[in-house]
């Protein structure tokens, strides 16, 4: 089946007199014949459910679907994008580990990366994703675990080259794990171009409208995870009957490790009504990506022209854009994310944010409504104009996420709020 044919119908195939839609199964528990079927489900988890804080079959459901659109192996629902890309990082490292990550990642992703997980005893080798193939393996230790990336770099809005980045982490031995949040299943597909393990965010795009929050882990079910580096993976999990993973769950060990260890002991597992919503979501998401990608090109291509105003406009669907050619050749479609370089700095950018009225100011991304967020003077407020440029900002950067509206109107709305700035 086509993308379009599979977010209406995979995940779920009703049988004779079965609900057409999926069903919402609101239950945190499952009933047995006897205890030697509960001692079963126990040495086979894969056969029964157990519990609803790590399996429901409605969030399955669901998860097989994101599966299949990204042609992977298996997939594991989150309560959030933050806890799927923690998940993915913790089930290959432990205290003692590292991993090495681009710097152009999302604000929240770099902090738990640099502070959190560093608490944990984790850490994080920041790197240049645009520097070369040797330069990035030289910053590789031999307790390195993993290669992390964003697909489109939020807000910097840069393109990674996966093919690169595949290629580094196999010549290390470690899987390449990518956040494809922006891109969505839609616009790229991450495994096709070597990347191992995807994260997204569906809280965005997925959702598309601002309703809840989650986040899900994809297992291309390629890595080979036999060679030596993760023994965690082939040896006897004595937390959980000895199990070996890469010999008992050979087809997508990854995600069935996380969701008999990490999901099974921190829980952070959607419910079942948050699911029946994504899944009523992700039906119109093709339908949805190519109005936003439409929209957002015609934004940046008139914010482009106003260079009276602004330093710079960054957006990979542009010629101009210095990651032009990376978008041709790993995207269809370069989102609805457009960010714009005020050259009034700070106080040029809150003029202008406040001056919208069509877009609205929310700390939020990819929502069918348009919206903005000018980050120096609120999620990076307390940080001195000199030291934004270390994070990724400017002083008058402001991030554009642009809707499903009209976008004759979205225009009006931007070219009134720029003649605020001008004066």
């Amino acid at each position: 089946m086509q993308d379009q044919t599979k977010l209406i119908h995979s995940g779920y195939v009703p049988g004779n007199k079965d609900p057409r839609q999926v069903p919402i199964i609101q239950s945190t528990t499952y009933t047995f014949d006897s205890s030697d079927d509960i001692a079963a489900v126990f040495d086979e988890p894969t056969h029964a459910l157990i519990y609803s804080r790590f399996a429901n079959p409605t969030v399955m459901a669901v998860e097989e679907k994101i599966a299949d659109l990204e042609g992977g192996a298996a997939a594991m629902a989150t309560t959030s994008g933050q806890a799927a890309t923690a998940l993915a990082i913790m089930n290959l490292c432990s205290a003692g580990d590292s991993f090495v990550t681009s710097s152009e990642i999302y604000g929240g992703t770099s902090n738990l990366f640099a502070t959190t997980l560093k608490r944990f005893g984790i850490e994080a080798i920041f790197v240049d994703q645009n520097a070369s193939e040797e330069e990035i393996a030289a910053a590789f230790k031999p307790n390195t675990k993993a290669l992390f990336g964003e697909i489109i770099a939020n807000p910097a809005m840069s393109v990674l080259d996966v093919e690169k980045f595949a290629r580094i982490a196999h010549g290390q031995g470690v899987p390449l794990i990518v956040d494809s949040t922006f891109a969505t299943p839609i616009l790229c597909k991450p495994i096709e171009h070597g990347a191992d393990i995807v994260v997204h965010s569906t809280s965005k795009y997925m959702d598309g409208h601002a309703i809840q929050v989650g986040g899900v882990i994809v297992d291309s079910g390629k890595f080979d995870f036999t060679n030596g580096k993760f023994p965690d993976f082939t040896e006897p999990d004595e937390s959980y009957h000895g199990v070996v993973y890469t010999k008992d769950y050979a087809v997508a060990p990854f995600v069935i490790k996380a969701r008999m260890q990490l999901q099974r002991d921190f829980g952070a597992y959607p419910a079942a009504h948050s699911a029946f919503m994504l899944n009523q979501s992700l039906e119109s998401l093709d339908v949805r990506m190519r109005r936003h990608c439409e929209n957002a090109l015609k934004v940046a291509e008139y914010l482009e022209s106003r260079t009276d105003l602004l330093n710079d406009v960054r957006y990979p669907g542009l010629k101009s854009s210095p990651y032009y050619e990376l978008a041709q050749k790993y995207l269809d479609g370069a989102s609805g994310v457009v960010t714009v370089d005020l050259k009034g700095g700070r106080e040029a950018g809150t003029t202008f944010m406040d001056a919208l009225q069509l877009v609205t100011r929310q700390v939020h991304v990819a929502d069918s409504r348009s919206c903005v967020l000018h980050p120096a003077s609120t999620t990076h407020r307390q940080v001195p104009d000199e030291q934004l440029p270390a994070v990724g900002i400017t002083p008058g950067l402001v991030r554009l996420s642009i809707g499903l509206e009209n976008v004759d109107d979205i225009i009006a709305d931007i070219e009134q709020a720029l003649a605020k700035v001008e004066g």
